[in-house]
């Protein structure tokens, strides 16, 4: 008797096993543009201090959604185990920090064959360095959905055609998903990377930021109610006027400068609503970087050098291959 119960344990055990659970894997495909969608790996190579450490998730955090956000690193892994993950699951492009001599460097490089562009870190500050300096931090866990904007400013050098620019124009670009104007949803537009290139000093200043819409000529005490659907505390009030025209909840903190304004051409909430005057407000939430291109090479992090700021370049036999690898 004690047996089959035993057994009958047994066979409940069994019995109420479950498969795994598969991950829903992104698409690689855009189903509008038809292009390949650009995917990331963000890692290290060589041992981190803690802030650059840091600076590595927060930048994984920046590529979502198209990233391995929760990538893991060994000291054993090679830059071809990388690789070798990357084409089953159509990564484009690798992020890799190190910190050779105790300077920060973050190199960009396009898989599985290259180019390679080695940035100098010459200044950056952490995500929670931003939010500490702002009095109203903001950055919701929908912000990162759907990828961010690249704006680029400055590439063009004054006219001038660099090819070191040119391929940085192009890495940039190519390393998040391309959009169609004509389809694109503005409720997808919520963040935004801007670099903009110091052509004399010739640094890249590297932001991240959040874009808002609000409502022109919508006072603040409104634009809350019509959003949180919550019933305003009218006890101290004489009237429900008082509550739409108390001093310093007016609509005097939109902008003026009719430059900041835009005219929405469909409906993007229940405030911002068709055919109506928008203000643009860009919130920065980091990381931030100052980064100076010291190398191209033409393959993934060896090959001929293209260009480098040390004088030497064009097509050049790397033969000090890295700093870590």
């Amino acid at each position: 008797m004690a047996r089959f119960k035993h057994n009958a344990r047994r066979n409940k055990k069994w019995g109420s096993a479950k498969p795994p659970v598969l991950k829903k894997q992104p698409p690689s495909v855009d189903h509008v543009t038809g292009s390949k969608i650009p995917k990331s790996f963000v890692f290290a190579r060589g041992k981190l201090p803690g802030p650059l450490k840091q600076l590595e998730l927060d930048l994984r955090k920046m590529m979502l959604p198209y990233t391995a956000l929760k990538l893991k690193e060994k000291k054993r892994n090679t830059l071809k185990d990388f690789l070798n993950v990357a084409g089953p699951m159509g990564v484009t492009h690798f992020l890799i920090l190190s910190n050779p001599k105790s300077v920060p460097h973050l190199r960009v490089a396009r898989t599985p064959q290259g180019p390679t562009l080695t940035f100098e870190i010459h200044e950056y500050a952490l995500a929670a360095d931003i939010a500490r300096s702002q009095s109203r931090p903001r950055c919701p866990q929908d912000l990162f959905k759907n990828s961010p904007l690249i704006v680029l400013s400055g590439f063009g050098a004054g006219g001038q055609h660099l090819k070191h620019l040119e391929l940085m124009t192009i890495m940039f670009q190519n390393i998040f998903p391309t959009i169609d104007i004509n389809t694109v949803k503005l409720a997808s537009c919520q963040r935004i990377v801007l670099l903009n290139y110091n052509s004399e000093e010739k640094l890249i200043d590297f932001r991240h930021y959040s874009v808002r819409l609000q409502p022109v000529g919508v006072s603040r005490r409104i634009r809350k109610l019509v959003q949180n659907h919550q019933v305003p505390d009218l006890r101290n009030l004489q009237d429900v006027s008082d509550f739409v025209t108390k001093a310093g909840y007016g609509s005097e903190s939109e902008p003026d400068e009719e430059a900041a304004t835009v005219s929405l051409a469909s409906d993007l909430d229940r405030v911002n609503r068709a055919s109506t005057k928008s203000a643009v407000r860009l919130q920065e939430i980091g990381p931030r970087m100052s980064l100076r291109l010291v190398k191209i090479e033409e393959g993934l992090c060896s090959g001929g050098v293209i260009f480098t700021e040390f004088g030497k370049g064009d097509g050049e036999a790397n033969t000090a291959e890295g700093e870590e690898d």
